[in-house]
Order: structure tokens, then sequence, then C-alpha cells
């Protein structure tokens, strides 16, 4: 273990930033005794364009769109609004980076090193539930929290993966058109809030990050179309992960350039002279916690540059055969170990339910695929290319499991659907009757509202939260057993 300073940091490390700062780094190292600032970012998904009454009053953050801070003691998690997925809590440096990609509605959009999702949903958000995004992350139980907080956020367009990088380029080589690569790092950039980044920082675990991100932009490179971006970043300040890493990386893949993200006017310019002198580094992003109100981060924009006549000729001649999707095997319990297979006949239930409960039934499989899984069925982005070979966790939204002449709809098709989606919703306010319904609580049903009967949407003021099942004045609760509060 490092030795520590009198400020708790690692001796080396603030070795390290003394000459790396200079002069400057008296107020870097003050900043570790300012107050922390909290950020929360509203799901476009779910609001639109308005902003809930509950964090009207809150200040913007300069360089995210739907970006918040917060006082620590407003505690939004505690609030129905989180489990509705009306907002993502999000360390505010780090809606930089999903700003900086500016995916479009329609792209294809990949999150590499995905878990938890702020970054994920923060896209997600951006594309409007068109086009394909895929989820990523190596870690299995951090993979599990990903695809959770997917669901919770109401996301129809996004599929979540399991994979080691280099395991996707086979199925994605020059699929996607903007990809965000927020690397494993040594975590420089989070002491102020983390002291196991602290405790587990050292030398060789800077030096081990960075061969690491190597290997993950290679991977990058291989997935990116012609023209396609990179948006690449790191939370920490080792010149070796961020402004170097760059300049290895295009080194490797010359076909690349740098290009300066929109957000670059709110922070620092990357130092060339970090990076053995490499000038292109400069249109890369410093963010300094004695600079902005947030943590640290690093962030640059690589752009894959257009194909030149002789490489589309050698791509065209030596592209392999299109293969044909196959029909997975029956369902199990990991459904990324087939490729799944045509609903066919048990649709008839999935059309009885819509017929009962959606406003517009070709609104909610329009641009998808079903797929079943065991007797689950999904509703799968029509860019998702055959998934044979992949781990997925989640491969689209999870609409519901077929039993018996009937369809059990699930939550992530409540969080997914808007009042106005559905035939029939009940509102239950977010005090006390929300309290309940999230204890997984029978509610009464108002008398004005009592002939209610069957599948019902509950709301918190006006969104979604889940399902219950109205009968004779009383609501069934059927919000998830595992996300019950105690």
């Amino acid at each position: 273990m490092e030795k520590m300073t009198e400020l708790g940091l690692p001796e080396a490390f603030v070795l390290k930033m003394q000459t790396l700062l200079g002069d400057e780094a008296k107020k870097f190292f003050e900043s570790y005794d300012d107050v922390r600032r909290y950020g929360l970012r509203l799901n476009p998904l779910k609001c639109g364009g308005e902003i809930p009454e509950y964090v009207q009053e809150l200040k913007r953050i300069p360089w995210a769109a739907e970006g918040y801070y917060y006082d620590e003691t407003m505690r939004p998690g505690k609030h129905p609004f989180h489990e509705a997925g009306v907002y993502y809590i999000q360390e505010p440096s780090a809606m930089a980076v999903a700003e900086a990609l500016e995916p479009k509605s329609g792209e294809r959009i990949l999150d590499l090193c995905a878990a938890p999702g702020g970054k994920s949903t923060h896209l997600a958000g951006k594309m409007a539930q068109k086009g394909l995004l895929v989820c990523n992350e190596i870690h299995p139980q951090r993979a599990k929290i990903l695809a959770q907080n997917v669901e919770r956020m109401g996301i129809s367009n996004a599929v979540v993966t399991n994979m080691e990088p280099a395991g996707l380029v086979d199925t994605f080589r020059g699929f996607f058109d903007g990809i965000v690569v927020d690397a494993p790092c040594s975590g420089e950039g989070m002491f102020r809030k983390d002291e196991n980044a602290r405790s587990e920082w050292s030398p060789d675990h800077v030096t081990l990050c960075a061969n690491r991100q190597d290997g993950i932009l290679d991977c990058a490179a291989e997935m990116l179309r012609y023209g396609g971006r990179i948006a690449y970043s790191t939370c920490t300040f080792s010149p070796e992960e961020n402004e170097q890493a760059v300049a290895r990386f295009l080194e490797r893949h010359p076909e690349f350039h740098v290009e300066v993200p929109v957000c670059a006017p709110h922070f620092s310019a990357g130092h060339a002279d970090w990076a053995g002198g490499c000038a292109k580094v400069e249109k890369t992003v410093r963010i300094w916690p004695h600079k902005v109100d947030g943590e640290g981060h690093f962030l640059a924009l690589l752009v894959k540059g257009e194909r030149s006549e002789r490489e589309m000729f050698v791509e065209e001649v030596s592209a392999p055969v299109e293969k044909k999707a196959k029909s997975g095997k029956k369902g199990g319990k990991n459904a990324g170990k087939n490729a799944g297979k045509s609903a066919g006949p048990d649709l008839g239930d999935f059309y009885s339910f819509c017929e009962d409960m959606i406003v517009d039934q070709e609104w909610l499989a329009a641009e998808k695929k079903f797929l079943t899984f065991g007797d689950n069925l999904y509703l799968v982005p029509a860019e998702m290319p055959e998934m044979a070979g992949l781990k997925v966790l989640r491969p689209g939204l999870h609409v519901g499991t077929l039993k018996k002449g009937r369809l059990e709809p699930s939550h992530a098709l409540a969080l997914f659907l808007k009042k106005e989606d559905v035939k029939r919703s009940l509102e239950i306010g977010s005090g006390e009757q929300a309290e309940k319904y999230l204890k997984g609580e029978t509610l009464t049903i108002p008398e004005e509202q009592s002939q209610l009967k069957g599948w019902v949407l509950v709301t918190v003021e006006g969104y979604s939260i889940g399902f219950g099942k109205a009968d004779r004045g009383v609501l069934k609760n059927h919000y998830p057993k595992g996300l019950r509060k105690p």
C-alpha cells in the first residue's frame, strides 16, 4: 500500500500532481476540502420537455442539457420519481461524455464499459427510443445492475451484453456509428469521494490500467464504421491513461483524428506536452475539480476518417456472405446463450393484451422484432444482428411472460409506457399511497374509479411506476418483489 500524506492521498500521487501542475497544484489540493457537488439528470424518455416541479428550483449543470445540481440533504434517491425512472443520479462531470458523443435518433451506438449505466441511460435519452443501443459490461454482477438501470429508465431500444470487448468484435465489426469507452482506470478523479480509490492506487496500477485501455480502444476502433466517432473518457488525472493513451491510439490507428467535443468550452484543454508534444491532444478535454463543480475527468472525441477508394474496393471483394438469423434453442436461464426464436403463434396472447390495454398496438411493436426466451417475450430493436454466441442479459424490451392463454406484462413494459399509451391508469401521487405501493401493499381504488378492472398502469404524478390489477375497488400490487421497499 502506498504511503499516505496528511491529505489522506498517496504520497506518490501528490508528488506526481505537483510535478504536473506546478504552481496550480495548491488550488488543486485545496479542492479536496471543498463540498462535493451532486447531480441528477432528467430522463427525456419520461419527462419529454417538461421539468418536474420537484427539480424546478435546482441549479442547471451548464454542460448537460438535462443535468441539475442538488444538495445532499435533498436525497432524490428516496423519492418515488427515482423508482419511476424520472431521473438518474449521476456525478456532474460524467454527464459530459454522452454530450460529447452526441448520439442521434436512429443511430447504432455502443457503450463498451457501461456499468452501472449512467452514460448508457444518458445516450438512450438522446436517441429517443430509435436505433440500437448496445450496453456492454464485462463483470457479471455489474452487468445485472446495468440491466436494472436500463429497465428503470424505460428504455426500449437497448440490448445489454456481458462480454469482454474482444468478444463483441466479430459480431459488430464496422457496425456502430458511435461508441463510448468510459475506460476502467486508476480512479484518481474519484479520490475526493471514494476512499477505496485512494487506498488501491499505485504507480503500477496506473500502468496496468493504461495497457488495458489500449486494448479496449483497439476493439472499439474495429467496431466503428468509417466516419463514426469514439468518446473516450476516464475519471483519472494520469497522462499515461489520458493524453498519452490518445497519442498511442493515433499512432496505432492513423485513420483517426481528434475533434473538439461540443462541451469543450466549459473545460480545460488537454496537455500536448504531457503526450510527448502531440499537438492533436490539445483538442481533448480536462475536467479539473478546482475549476468546475464536478470531479476529475478526461475526455477525447476520436473520429474515424472516411475510407479511401482502395479500402472500399478491398472491403467489398473480401466481405463475408451475410448470415441468415438462426432459430435458437429453447430459452434457458441466460437469454444470451441462444439466438432467440420467433415468437410465432404465441403472439396471439400479446395482441390480446394490446387490444385490451394499449391505445396504439402498431406503435408498440414498430421497428422491433419479436423474440422469446423460454416463456419470456421480448421486443428487440430491428437493427440488432444475430445474437448467437453473445451473452445477453437483456435482449431488448421485456414485454412479459407468456402463460396459458394470456400475457402477464412485465415491470419493464410498465416503465416504458406512458399514461397516454394505455386505456387504464391509476394516479397514486408521490406520498403515502406511493410508499405503500413500493412496499408491495394492496391499494384501495378511489370510489370514482372503482369500475376499473384488469391490468392498470400505476402512475406517480403522471409518471409510470408499475402495474397493478384492479377488481372490485381493490388494486392488487404487481410491483416486483425484488424491488419492494422494507
